[in-house]
């Protein structure tokens, strides 16, 4: 078995840099990022799933790599250019590049990794509502403009202000990832003051700075539980690797049982894979929290889909999530 991770910051060059060779069966490079919303990969790393049912598929030696990277934009640009297989990132940059490769790669969702209310959180005290945001402010998201965190960013400013003025708010955003976002503002002494993040980066803020506080709720925007981050691949990769593809779905949805069934183990797996120093208790509270699932099938995208069509951030109007999303079994019944 063989798992590995670069360090945290790839640059970008090295992955425009590799060539688009054909990958046989039994290897996947798999994209992620921060936080608890990668579980369902960390749990498949750490105990071995996707080897497990590589075998099953007759595969017996999976290579697995996990490469991590911070912002959506990083992420599809290794997905073209060849460095990985399978993107983890949010249903924008999913649609950005759904978008951008329709007739072409036709790259689509293969999973959700579950539904996770997002938290834009501010520590200035004057700052209620993304109406008080003004020209000294700073919010950091991972990907400026094109993050899962920005797009609702964007669509809560179309509510408030009308479709015209959609981006308003991009302008006092610094693209940021989540750890480092954290840092800022739970020391302070930099420009940042806010961030639109995700669990447990956005929990910790909440816990460790005494004027932190929930300026907008994700699931407020999008009108109820929603699934903000996925995994997308090719049409080639899934068409060329069909038992490499299918043990990487069983994988997925064996670690999404361990994960219900057991939160304490779950929780143990995150700090270890992460090398994490959140703390145990609020972790296993993000894991239970109800609001909180972890499944595979996504809920609640296609707001965001439609929004990203209307104002011109995407081309191509989607009918329905089975545009964007493969037609697989465990996809079934998606929105």
């Amino acid at each position: 078995m063989k798992v590995s991770k670069t360090l945290r910051h790839l640059a970008l060059t090295a992955f425009i840099a590799l060539p688009l060779v054909a990958q046989a069966e039994g290897r996947i490079r798999i994209a992620e990022q921060f936080g608890v919303v990668y579980l369902l990969l960390d749990v498949a790393k750490d105990q071995g799933l996707i080897q497990k049912h590589g075998k099953a598929q007759g595969l017996p030696d999976v290579q697995v790599e996990f490469i991590e990277l911070s912002g959506g934009a990083a992420v599809n640009e290794a997905l073209l250019s060849g460095g990985i297989d399978i993107a983890g990132a949010g249903v924008g940059p999913l649609l950005t590049i759904w978008d951008r490769t329709n007739g072409k790669q036709n790259v689509r969702g293969v999973a959700s990794l579950g539904n996770f209310p997002y938290y834009l959180v501010s520590t200035d005290p004057a700052v209620k509502t993304i109406a008080d945001f003004g020209d000294k402010d700073r919010i950091a998201t991972p990907a400026t403009g094109v993050s899962v965190q920005s797009r609702i960013l964007q669509l809560a400013s179309a509510k408030l202000w009308g479709d015209a003025q959609f981006n308003r708010l991009d302008k006092l955003q610094v693209a940021l990832p989540h750890p480092e976002a954290t840092a800022a503002l739970i020391k302070g002494g930099t420009e940042i003051n806010a961030h639109f993040g995700n669990p447990p980066f956005q929990d910790q803020v909440l816990a460790g700075n005494p004027q932190a506080h929930i300026v907008l709720k994700s699931y407020d925007v999008l009108g109820g539980p929603a699934s903000a981050t996925v995994l997308y691949a090719t049409e080639k990769f899934r068409k060329d690797n069909p038992k490499t593809y299918k043990a990487f779905i069983d994988a997925l949805a064996e670690a999404a049982k361990l994960v219900k069934a057991d939160p304490e183990k779950a929780a143990d797996i995150y700090l270890r894979t992460n090398k994490s120093k959140v703390d145990r208790a609020l972790l296993l509270k993000i894991i239970r929290n109800p609001e909180v699932e972890f499944k595979l099938t996504p809920q609640n995208t296609f707001a965001l889909a439609d929004f990203m069509y209307r104002v011109g951030a995407i081309k191509t109007k989607p009918a329905s999530v089975r545009d964007y999303f493969f037609d697989d079994a465990h996809l079934a019944g998606g929105s």
